[in-house]
C-alpha cells in the first residue's frame, strides 16, 4: 500500500519573482526529503491549469498572486518544504548591494545604458507588453536589437522593423531565441566553431538544427541572425530578413548564406527570392512547407555546394524495448516550434493529413505566458507525456530535446525517467553539438538507456517514428 500523502496550496498576494527564478525554487523544494511534488509559480491561467493537471486544487487567484503548491508525505515534510520555499525565494530575489567602493549603479533605462556604450547590441527580454518600448529606445539610439521577448503584438513588430529599415538597423525577433554574432552565441545558441556559413533564421530551433548538423559535418558558422518566426509572414513582409541578408552578403568571411524559415507566405517568398538573386553571395533557401525539402536535406545541399562530404547522421538505438499497445496514433511533443512543424510535414508527406496524428509546440506563446520556455522548464511537456502515454490510442511518441547555452542544464535527468515509464516506442530528435554544455553524447546515452531511439536529424526522427508506427523493426 502506498504511504499516505497530503496536499497544501497557498496564495501569496503581492509576491513576485520571474518564471526562471520560480522554476529553480520549485526544483529546490522538490528535492527536500518527504516532498513528492512542488510547484511555485505565478497564478496565470496557464499555470493554474498546470497545477490542476497535477491534482492541486487552486483557489480563485489573479496573475499577481504567487501559488505555493506542495504534495508531501506528512506534516513534518510540509514544514520542511515550506521552510525551503522561503529560503529559496529569499535566495532568488537577493541581489548584490553594490555599496562597495567603486561599485557602479545599474542603468535604469535602455537609453541611459546606450549613452555609456553606444555601439552595443541591445538584447531585450522583458514581458511582451513592455518589450516594444525598450526596443524603440534602442533604435532611437542607433543600436541593433535582439528582441528575445515573446507575446509581442504583430503590429508593434511591424512598427519596429519599419523604423529599423529606414535607419539601416536590424531587429532580430521578437521571439528571437537564437543568434550567433561575430562567433558569439546569444540566447539558446549552440556551441559551434567559426566558419564559412552565415545563417538568416526566421526560426529559432530551425537555426539550431542547421548549426548542429553543420557542426557534425565539420562546417562552422560565424554569424546566425535570427529575425523572428513571423518575419516572412504577409504582415511583416520580410523586413528584417532583407537587412540580415544584406549584412551577410557584405561580410567577407561568409561564403554561403542559408535562409531558414517556418512555412513563409507565398508572396513574401517570391519577393525574397528576387532579392536573393541580386546578391553577390550564394544563398541556399531552407524554407519549410509542403513539397519542400526538410532541413536535413537542405544541410546536405549546403555541404555539397561547399564541396564537403555528407556524413551519416548519427542514431543511437534504445537500450530497452518499448513494445507498446494497440494504438495507431503518433503524437509529437515539441519544445521547438520549427522541429514540430518539420516533423508534421514529414509525417504528413508519408501518411497524409487525415490520420489524426498530433504535433504540439510547447514553445508557442499560449504555453509560455507567465512560464519559462519549455527548453528551460519541462513541466508542462512532462505532464502531457505521462497523460498521452496512458492513452491506449497512442502508438508512437516523437519528441525533441534542444541543447545549447541557456537551455535546461541536464534535460535527460527528468526526461529519461519519464520515458522509462512509457510503454510505447519513443523517438527523440536531439538537437545539439558535441561542445554544448549539456554534453550531447551523455544526453543521448541517458535517453537511449531509458528506451528512446535518438537521432541528430529531426526529419530522420520523424521518418523513423512513422516506420515504427507501421510495425518496423
Amino acid at each position: 500500500m502506498s504511504p499516505p500523502t497530503k496536499s497544501h496550496v497557498e496564495l501569496r498576494s503581492g509576491a513576485y519573482a520571474d518564471s526562471v527564478a520560480l522554476l529553480q525554487v520549485s526544483r529546490d523544494v522538490a528535492a527536500i526529503d518527504g516532498v513528492l511534488a512542488a510547484q511555485v509559480a505565478m497564478a496565470t491561467p496557464l499555470n493554474v491549469d498546470v497545477l490542476a493537471g497535477m491534482g492541486f486544487d487552486v483557489p480563485a487567484a489573479s496573475p499577481n498572486d504567487m501559488v505555493v503548491a506542495l504534495r508531501v508525505h506528512d506534516d513534518d515534510a510540509l514544514d520542511r518544504g515550506l521552510a525551503a520555499v522561503d529560503r529559496s525565494l529569499a535566495a532568488a530575489v537577493r541581489r548584490p548591494s553594490g555599496s562597495g567602493d567603486g561599485a557602479l549603479a545599474p542603468h535604469r533605462t535602455t537609453a541611459t545604458a546606450l549613452r555609456s556604450d553606444p555601439g552595443a547590441l541591445v538584447l531585450v527580454s522583458t514581458p511582451g507588453a513592455s518589450a516594444a518600448v525598450e526596443a524603440m529606445d534602442a533604435l532611437d539610439a542607433g543600436a541593433d536589437v535582439m528582441l528575445f521577448s515573446d507575446n509581442v503584438p504583430v503590429e508593434q513588430e511591424v512598427a519596429l522593423k519599419r523604423v529599423a529599415a529606414e535607419r539601416g538597423l536590424l531587429v532580430m525577433g521578437p521571439d528571437c531565441g537564437t543568434a550567433v554574432v561575430g562567433g558569439l552565441g546569444l540566447g539558446f545558441a549552440n556551441v559551434v566553431q567559426p566558419g564559412p556559413v552565415g545563417i538568416v533564421a526566421a526560426s529559432g530551433t530551425g537555426c539550431q538544427q542547421l548549426l548542429s548538423l553543420l557542426d557534425h559535418a565539420g562546417v562552422g558558422v560565424t554569424s546566425a541572425l535570427g529575425v523572428g518566426g513571423r518575419d516572412l509572414s504577409a504582415e511583416v513582409g520580410g523586413l528584417a530578413t532583407r537587412e540580415a541578408l544584406r549584412r551577410l552578403d557584405a561580410a567577407e568571411s561568409v561564403e554561403l548564406i542559408v535562409l531558414v524559415s517556418k512555412p513563409p507566405a507565398a508572396e513574401v517568398t517570391a519577393e525574397i527570392e528576387a532579392y536573393v538573386a541580386s546578391l553577390g553571395t550564394p544563398v541556399e533557401l531552407a524554407l519549410l512547407g509542403p513539397g519542400r525539402p526538410d532541413l536535413t536535406a537542405a544541410t546536405e545541399r549546403v555541404l555539397r555546394r561547399l564541396g564537403r562530404d555528407v556524413p551519416t547522421w548519427p542514431v543511437r538505438v534504445p537500450g530497452v524495448s518499448h513494445l507498446g499497445g494497440p494504438g495507431n496514433l503518433l503524437h509529437g511533443l515539441f519544445v521547438g516550434g520549427t522541429n514540430g512543424t518539420e516533423a508534421r510535414l514529414v509525417v504528413e508527406s508519408l501518411v497524409g493529413t487525415e490520420a489524426g496524428h498530433t504535433f504540439t509546440d510547447f514553445g508557442d506563446d499560449a504555453y509560455t505566458a507567465g512560464r519559462a520556455h519549455p527548453m528551460i522548464d519541462p513541466t508542462i511537456r512532462l505532464e502531457h507525456l505521462a497523460r498521452i502515454a496512458d492513452d491506449r490510442g497512442t502508438g508512437v511518441l516523437l519528441l525533441d530535446v534542444v541543447l545549447g547555452h541557456g537551455a535546461e542544464a541536464d534535460p535527460s535527468s527528468l526526461l529519461a525517467p519519464a520515458i522509462a515509464q512509457v510503454p510505447q516506442p519513443v523517438v527523440v530528435a536531439l538537437v545539439g553539438t558535441a561542445h554544448d554544455p549539456q554534453d550531447r553524447d551523455r544526453q543521448a546515452q541517458q535517453l537511449a538507456g531509458a528506451g528512446a531511439e535518438v537521432h541528430l536529424s529531426n526529419a530522420g526522427a520523424a521518418r523513423r517514428a512513422v516506420e515504427l508506427l507501421r510495425g518496423g523493426a
